[in-house]
Parts: C-alpha cells; sequence; structure tokens
C-alpha cells in the first residue's frame, strides 16, 4: 500500500516539477458575472456596494472533476473615486483532492476622463495555500474481492504537504454607457506554487475583455417598458502553452436575460485536433437590486457531453 502512496506523490512531483505541464487557474463561463475574478479594475464598478457568489463544476461525471467555489465583496467609495473589495476563491481539481484557495484584497481608482470616457487602474494582493486532501484517496487496504469493504485506510503518510503563497495581479478597464474593454495580468510575480519539493512557477494569466450593449427599444424612462438589448461580449485569455477565447452575447429582456456563448480558438491546432471546447448556454434573471443566472457548457471537444459538461450559477445583491 506504500507502494501505491508513494507514487501518487510521484505524480504530484511531477506536475510540480519546472517542466512539466503548467497548471492554468480556473475558469467562469459567466465572466461577466465574476467581475473581480476577471479584472481587479472591475472593483466596485457598478458605483454602489455589492456581493456575490460564484459556483461552478465541471465533468461532473468523471472522477478527475472540478470545482469552484468563489465569493466576492467590494463598495465604491463616491468622494474619494476608489472602490475596494474582498474576493475569497476556493478550487479543487482531480481525483488526487488537489485544492487551492485564495483570499484577495482589490483596490480601483476611478479617472472621469470626459463626458462619455471613465477609465479605472486596478490592483489585487492575494494570498494562496494549496494542499492535497488525502481524505478523497483510496487505498488497497479499504477493498477486498468484492468492492469498497471499508471507508477508513489504516496507511499512515505525510498529510503536511502543502505551499503558501503571496501574488500581485493588475488590470484596467475603458468604459462609456455602451462600450467596455478591458485588460487584466494575473500572477504578476511567477509565484513557486510546488507542493512537493521543486520549482513550479505559477505562469502569468493575461485576459483582454469587452463588451458592447445594443439598445433594441427606446428610453425605458418614456415608454415604461423594461430594458431590452443585446451585448456581444468576448474573453481572451492566455497562460502558460494555453489560450482560449470565449466569444457570443448576452440578451436583455427585463427581468430574463439569456445567453449564448463558443469557447474554443479553432484557427490553433493542439497536437493535431482543433481546439473546440464547448457551447455555452444561459438563462438567468435580475430585479433593481438582485441578478440570478445558470450557464451549462455542452462539450464539443473529443472528451464528449458524457462527461457531463459543466454547470454553473452566479447571484449577485447591489445595495446603495
Amino acid at each position: 500500500m506504500i507502494r501505491k502512496v508513494i507514487f501518487i506523490l510521484a505524480i504530484i512531483g511531477f506536475f510540480s516539477q519546472e517542466n512539466s505541464l503548467q497548471a492554468q487557474d480556473p475558469q467562469f463561463s459567466q465572466y461577466y458575472a465574476a467581475p473581480l475574478y476577471l479584472n481587479p479594475a472591475l472593483v466596485g464598478i457598478n458605483q454602489k456596494g455589492r456581493m456575490g457568489i460564484n459556483y461552478r463544476t465541471q465533468w461532473p461525471n468523471l472522477d478527475a472533476n472540478f470545482e469552484t467555489f468563489s465569493t466576492y465583496f467590494d463598495y465604491h467609495f463616491e468622494d474619494y473615486y476608489s472602490s475596494a473589495g474582498l474576493l475569497f476563491t476556493r478550487d479543487r481539481e482531480g481525483i488526487a483532492g488537489l485544492t487551492s484557495t485564495s483570499v484577495g484584497l482589490l483596490y480601483a481608482y476611478q479617472l472621469q476622463l470626459n463626458y462619455n470616457w471613465t477609465f479605472r487602474p486596478g490592483v489585487q494582493a492575494s494570498y494562496y495555500f494549496r494542499d492535497v486532501n488525502f481524505d478523497k484517496l483510496t487505498f488497497g487496504d479499504q477493498f477486498d474481492n468484492t468492492g469498497l469493504v471499508r471507508d477508513v485506510t489504516g496507511e499512515t503518510f505525510n498529510t503536511g504537504l502543502n505551499a503558501r503563497f503571496f501574488d500581485l495581479s493588475f488590470g484596467g478597464v475603458l468604459y462609456n454607457p455602451s462600450l467596455w474593454i478591458g485588460a487584466s495580468l494575473h500572477h504578476v510575480l511567477e509565484p513557486n506554487q510546488s507542493i512537493a519539493g521543486g520549482n513550479a512557477p505559477l505562469p502569468r494569466k493575461f485576459s483582454v475583455h469587452g463588451g458592447y450593449r445594443i439598445p433594441l427599444n427606446p428610453s425605458t424612462t418614456k415608454t415604461g417598458i423594461g430594458e431590452r438589448s443585446i451585448t456581444p461580449s468576448f474573453n481572451y485569455r492566455t497562460q502558460g502553452d494555453f489560450d482560449q477565447l470565449d466569444i457570443g452575447a448576452y440578451f436583455t429582456l427585463n427581468p430574463i436575460l439569456v445567453g449564448l456563448w463558443y469557447r474554443g480558438l479553432p484557427i490553433k491546432n493542439l497536437d493535431g485536433v482543433v481546439n473546440n471546447e464547448s457551447i455555452i448556454f444561459m438563462i438567468g434573471m435580475q430585479t433593481n437590486r438582485t441578478t440570478f443566472g445558470y450557464s451549462f457548457d455542452y462539450t464539443l471537444s473529443d472528451l464528449g457531453i458524457g462527461t457531463g459538461g459543466a454547470h454553473e450559477l452566479s447571484i449577485a445583491y447591489s445595495y446603495s
């Protein structure tokens, strides 16, 4: 049984070495509904106080699945042209129970360039904790020829494998009432994330994102009709050898929200395979203060829909 433990630790060590596969950050399909996670410059951008929750489960039909939870709080200080916020994120990946937890403090300053245009630079300072959850593993002494017979292993092993590190991220966004475009750079310090020794720098992640709101009805103050609009948007990101593009649109038929996106980069092949990942469907509802969204990623890649795709929930609440 000890051999199995050593094998698992060897695998962990392999993925922690300098020349191994580099890990990527978890992603949210509803990137517009996870604003602080997307770009530190978006903290407090609604000019109010706000809190929100994002939850994603990917490939739920596989043992090697991924689960991400994030919650945030932010507030805009109008008299100081400043916004501040707090972001908590926890990600569990793979059958080995690898987990990553981070807490980030965010700040953005608001510059009114002219009557229409506003620019916001932002910064995020984060602290990370990564470890292996051995409770997710099973060992040979828990089985006999009929299958699993006991819930707890009698094996003893080192459960203190973890990594702690500090990181910085920067971002900026330029916007007017209809158009916005932003960019962010995460993991500026490229900290060592290895939990089993060696050197495993967390690659910098660069993202460019934007959108344009197209109204489909006259002013709601004149008609008394809720908002009707279509908002094309995109999010391109690259991290290490990985790059991806989300592109699509969401439709606002107040109070209903409907969205459709494509994720992939078909102009780039991965080992001869076209990089088509998924089609994303979203439905949601919004009130004056609360927005709720649910999305499903329909897998287009060779993994197939048998993986269960990905399910995502978002809730945001705004207050004065």
